[in-house]
């Protein structure tokens, strides 16, 4: 049975330019707590936020935003909209779609060329494998992160392009420091499937073959959050380190009092 996620106190508003935005407070921890409201937000890239949107992000009184897009990103989004007293963090990971050119190929490539790259399961078994990779090959970057949060960097927002999968394990590591339920960190990641939060995708053709029903179905694996993709990186934690409490100290570094600072500033 899918976990209910806890509303937030508030109610988040519509963002026109922001997609995929939430709150992560409420999730419960192991031992009973959960995490506080208002400390710890998820995005897809700000680059198109509008005055209202920049508007509502300033009132988050947000410390640090946390943007784990590449230059690839950048060059094709552009740099997110500036928030007057936030510190913007730049943490490049890799796209689990691995690059410039294979989104070249989404964006451009005939049908024949996905089915290619995509078809017969090729595109979700990609995804699971960059999930792994990220959480095998970006240790220090996620310690990063984790320190930042247990030192000054909350209210924190952590966003890539499409707030799901280079956010989503980053989110899904500090949850796990915090020692949030991993079916609630689940549950709350395949949120980024409903339809308001999902990443818009723009075909460079817009012929009835590119609109073709089969494009669509070539394409989801890429932009769907699947439960798979994101237990694949917990796995690789459980395969790799025996687990997280291994993980968090070996993997990431984390000191028990630097954990209890963390857990300290996001749990109620």
């Amino acid at each position: 049975m899918t976990q209910q996620i806890p509303q937030s106190p508030f109610t988040e508003p519509a963002l026109t330019g922001v997609r995929n935005f939430r709150d992560v407070g409420g999730l419960p921890t192991t031992d009973g707590r959960r995490v506080k409201s208002g400390r710890l937000f998820r995005s897809g890239h700000l680059a198109h936020a509008t005055e209202s949107d920049a508007e509502f992000l300033g009132s988050l009184g947000l410390h640090t935003v946390f943007d784990f897009r590449n230059g690839a990103d950048h060059t094709l989004e552009g740099q997110d909209v500036e928030l007057p007293g936030v510190r913007n963090v730049g943490i490049p990971l890799s796209d689990p779609a691995d690059g410039r050119e294979f989104w070249k190929m989404v964006r451009d490539g005939d049908v024949a060329q996905l089915r290619g790259i995509l078809g017969d399961g090729k595109g979700a078994a990609r995804m699971s494998r960059s999930y792994r990779e990220m959480i095998r090959t970006r240790t220090a970057e996620h310690s990063r992160v984790v320190h930042a949060l247990a030192e000054d960097s909350v209210p924190a927002l952590m966003h890539c392009a499409a707030g799901k999968d280079r956010a989503g394990v980053s989110i899904a590591v500090t949850l796990l420091a915090l020692g949030v339920e991993r079916e609630a960190i689940i549950a709350d990641y395949l949120e980024s499937n409903a339809p308001h939060n999902r990443y818009r995708v723009r075909r460079g053709t817009d012929t009835p073959e590119e609109r073709a029903p089969e494009v669509a179905e070539l394409l989801a694996p890429l932009f769907d959050a699947r439960a798979p993709y994101l237990s694949a990186a917990l796995e690789t934690i459980d395969e790799e380190w025996g687990g997280v409490d291994r993980y968090l100290a070996e993997g990431l570094g984390l000191a028990p009092e630097t954990l209890g600072r963390l857990r300290d500033r996001l749990l109620d």
